[in-house]
């Protein structure tokens, strides 16, 4: 009877300790993506630009595609491949193209590399979230259209 009690209480103990090392994690969900397509149409229409949108999960899955009517057919493969950088590299993709701009071409042979300004990491409390981008207009244009999105998801002004 003891010894039952005791095992009881050993792996009663052992699970506590296990849950309490688990990680929390957090994600994009449906609110926080609408938040920022929002955000960064509002910011598209202000600048009077036609944009295709996408927003991506912290390992380049596809969350969000949106192509406005005026914008290329082409910025459908451009926008994704300017978030999946930023994703996975949890950096702007502008860094890529500076680093192009430089003169280090090792850039161009990266998994998923696309040097071209417009793809921005989402951080929360450090950790990479995802990426949103942006396709259609000048690239810092489009850059400025991610930014809206980050800014609206963080409640930025």
């Amino acid at each position: 009877m003891r010894m039952s009690r005791l095992v009881a209480l050993l792996v009663s103990f052992m699970t506590l300790i296990s849950a309490a090392d688990l990680p929390t994690k957090k994600w994009l969900n449906l609110v926080a993506i609408k938040t920022m397509v929002a955000a960064a149409e509002n910011e598209a229409e202000k600048r009077g630009v036609q944009v295709t949108i996408c927003i991506v999960d912290e390992s380049g899955n596809l969350l969000f595609l949106q192509k406005a009517d005026g914008a290329g057919l082409n910025t459908i493969q451009i926008v994704q491949k300017k978030a999946r950088y930023a994703a996975l590299y949890g950096r702007p993709s502008k860094a890529g193209a500076d680093q192009l701009k430089g003169g280090d071409l090792q850039v161009l042979a990266f998994p998923d590399a696309f040097p071209n300004q417009g793809g921005l990491p989402i951080k929360v409390d450090g950790q990479t979230l995802g990426a949103i981008a942006a396709s259609g207009a000048p690239s810092e244009v489009d850059e400025a259209i991610a930014q809206a999105g980050i800014d609206a998801l963080l409640r930025r002004p």
